[in-house]
């Protein structure tokens, strides 16, 4: 296969990872403190990927993790992941989802401040509407409007930045080394928190049993995702973040029996519209290149 298709796969896998780890940790329907789901389910998904580190021979280069940009991309996947749990408690499981859709935008809109990459009128428009999208998703002003829509919009914003430093890290270093380090911090802040707050909460069998599974399909979606946004060129690849919606609106009613309302398809065609638009362009622009 080449490596674009590779790569799509891998961020199918990804999605699919994500979006069943998301679920898990709302049917704990915020019976735990979210500093302390962030620290076991952190402590599961280490000692998971440790094992596997130690399998294939990679300890010896552990140390190769410990640079800046690593350390950027694990706080940034830290924060994401601070204020999507928060915001997991409170909304419908599709309606984050479809908020989540607006990531590509926010890619592309990141690249065009941090890289200086060129971003021609058509896409600045296709961003603005994507905007829109969202706001319609959110509905701001409005008795259908919940705070917590605010929490997944930040965690938007973590997340791209996290994709963008993603980017810049070395070719040489292993995908499981940044995963490693991204999980490990992760657990670190959960249980500092924890401590700093006392807010532990017993754990029963049902919560361990749940954040255990979740933590396995949390290293799915870690690992795919690395492996996706390396080995593969952008535009190819980030149209395939739109499988996650799909997953989401089928565990959410498996899980949850939510059923999308008409505003939050609506919002999330015009955001699904323009990111496709805004990657197309991006591959005219690519061919036109000598």
């Amino acid at each position: 296969m080449s490596d674009n298709l590779k790569a799509s796969l891998f961020m199918v896998l990804s999605m699919a990872g994500f979006s069943i780890n998301d679920a898990l940790i709302k049917t704990l329907d915020g019976v735990l403190p979210t500093a302390q789901v962030m620290g076991v389910r952190g402590l599961f998904l280490s000692v998971l990927i440790f094992a596997v580190i130690w399998q294939r021979g990679l300890l010896p280069r552990l140390r190769e993790a410990l640079i800046p940009m690593v350390l950027l991309r694990g706080l940034m996947e830290l924060g994401a992941t601070l204020f999507f749990l928060n915001a997991l408690v409170h909304l419908p499981y599709a309606s984050i989802s479809a908020i989540l859709q607006s990531l590509p935008l926010a890619v592309t809109l990141g690249a065009a401040i941090v890289f200086r990459e060129a971003v021609g009128w058509r896409r600045w428009l296709a961003i603005t509407i994507g905007l829109v999208g969202v706001l319609i998703i959110i509905r701001p002003g409005t008795n259908a409007f919940e705070p917590a829509s605010l929490l997944v919009a930040i965690s938007v914003l973590f997340a791209a930045a996290r994709d963008l430093s993603t980017r810049a890290l070395p070719k040489s270093l292993p995908s499981l080394l940044v995963t490693a380090a991204t999980a490990v911090l992760v657990m670190t802040f959960g249980f500092s928190m924890v401590s700093v707050q006392g807010s532990w909460v017993a754990l029963e069998t049902v919560h361990i049993q749940t954040l255990g599974l979740a933590s396995a399909f949390l290293f799915v979606g870690y690992q795919f995702i690395i492996l996706s946004m390396r080995s593969g060129e952008v535009a190819y690849v980030v149209p395939y973040r739109y499988t996650s919606l799909l997953f989401s609106i089928i565990l959410g009613y498996l899980f949850f029996a939510e059923v999308p309302d008409k505003y939050t398809i609506l919002g999330s065609t015009i955001v699904i519209m323009t990111g496709l638009f805004t990657l197309y362009r991006e591959l005219v622009r690519a061919k036109s290149k000598p």
